[in-house]
């Protein structure tokens, strides 16, 4: 397993940006709203992914303001000021001087925003902002700005021409993890396998989700983990045919699969690991026949994982292997190259293999590029996600693969020489699986 104790080096990152925004971009980065649900209860913050990557400041209201006009580099952050009244309710907030202590960042108070920003739009050329941050306050000023350019540009030739969202240049930078962030990465793994192997014992007829969803999630915490990256979904019976089932209410039944896929986060980086297990400890033989062939697919699409390999080559290796087993399986005829034209396949493999994974569980960065699939490089984190699924409801299915689901799932990196599974030492094949419960 990949493991650095070096912690992220935010001044390089925004560094490597300030050059990619060029003498005539400006980067406004808001930090994403608080969550208030009913009447003012407020959700748990989750950071925002990018303002993280960049300054590894975790708090909500804040903005980033980044660029290097006239060949002067600013990078200041404005945060939300010393409340006592509100602090009373929510916590105690930190002042700016501390803040810019930690960070090494120039900082002032949120409500000078505005005074600071004005000026320096005006003379950008570029404005980088994303039109979804949800703080209209903000977006106010930068369209203040626009509105104002035409004019401004006719006067003084100079003033902000267009508007662009952060991810054209952020997400580049993000897909290539550094060693900093695959040792994050990686330890949320560790944290996800070590906690999915503690609570085997409450996987068992008559338990409910709910009680392995609530074990899982304090093995998460117990281990130092924020909590669960993602609503964990613990999927028994008929609901594992549910790609993104999340209720977690359904009682377990003897000789029923339960499919976990959940992950935990750590210091802002997520794993995001899928597993299938026998209720009452052994697979039945159509479940084993099913539960072979998704891990078939998933360590030849690992296989795949190489620098000059694509992603489309990796969920086509895949996608091969669970169209021959559905031809064994006498679910499907014909030829593979007709099944795939006529995507017979997608009620039982409607999901790609992969997803980038970082900062968020589905990570930022295209999938394709200039028409083609994208060529993995070092450095990049994808998951491994293969699965069959066989709805309840289907009458031309036999009988005895009606409601069985099955997902097997790994955190891969990329590395110069081929890959490293971020997540190792979690039982894979249906014998490693079945010992779990001896």
């Amino acid at each position: 397993m990949a493991t650095s104790n070096r912690e992220p080096d935010y001044a390089e990152r925004r560094r490597r940006l300030i050059e990619d925004l060029g003498g005539d971009g400006v980067l406004v980065l808001p930090a994403s709203p608080e969550i208030v649900v009913g009447r003012g209860l407020e959700l748990p913050y989750r950071p925002d992914a990018d303002l993280l990557y960049l300054t590894g400041y975790d708090e909500p209201e804040a903005v980033l303001l980044l660029g290097a006009l006239d060949n002067e580099e600013r990078c200041v952050l404005f945060v939300r000021p010393r409340d006592p009244e509100i602090e009373r309710w929510s916590g105690v907030r930190r002042d700016p001087e501390s803040i810019a202590a930690e960070l090494g960042l120039q900082v002032y108070p949120l409500p000078e925003l505005e005074e600071r920003l004005t000026p320096i739009l005006a003379a950008a050329e570029r404005i980088y902002f994303p039109l979804d941050s949800g703080r209209p306050e903000v977006e106010a000023i930068v369209y203040r700005a626009l509105v104002g350019s035409r004019r401004l540009r006719q006067r003084k030739g100079r003033g902000p021409r267009s508007l662009s969202d952060p991810g054209v240049l952020l997400d580049e930078l993000r897909l290539i993890k550094d060693k900093a962030e695959i040792a994050l990465i990686a330890e949320a793994g560790r944290i996800t396998v070590e906690s999915l192997l503690e609570i085997v014992p409450a996987i068992r007829p008559g338990a409910g989700e709910w009680e392995v969803e609530a074990a899982l999630e304090a093995a998460f915490r117990r281990r130092g983990a924020l909590g669960p990256a993602f609503a964990s979904i613990i999927a028994s019976g008929p609901n594992a045919t549910i790609l993104h089932y999340i209720e977690n209410q359904r009682t377990m039944r003897a000789g029923e699969l339960l499919l976990i896929d959940a992950g935990a986060q750590w210091r802002g980086y997520n794993a995001d690991i899928s597993r299938t297990l026998p209720v009452s400890g052994r697979f039945r033989p159509e479940q084993r026949e099913v539960y072979d062939a998704v891990v078939r697919a998933h360590s030849a699409a690992i296989a795949e994982v190489r620098p000059g390999a694509t992603i489309g080559a990796v969920h086509e290796r895949a996608r091969a292997i669970i169209i021959e087993a559905l031809l064994e399986f006498g679910l499907l005829e014909g030829s593979t190259e007709e099944i795939i034209e006529s995507g017979l396949y997608r009620p039982f493999f409607p999901h790609q293999t992969s997803h980038w994974l970082g900062l968020d569980v589905h990570d930022v960065g295209d999938y394709m590029v200039e028409g083609e699939s994208r060529e993995l490089e070092p450095g990049m984190v994808l998951t491994i996600e293969p699965g069959l699924y066989f709805a309840p409801t289907d009458g031309a299915l036999p009988e005895a693969f009606r409601g069985i689901g099955v997902r097997v799932e790994d955190d891969i990196l990329v590395t110069a020489d081929g890959h490293e599974v971020l997540t190792p030492g979690l039982p894979t094949t249906a014998e490693e699986v079945e010992a779990l419960f001896s």
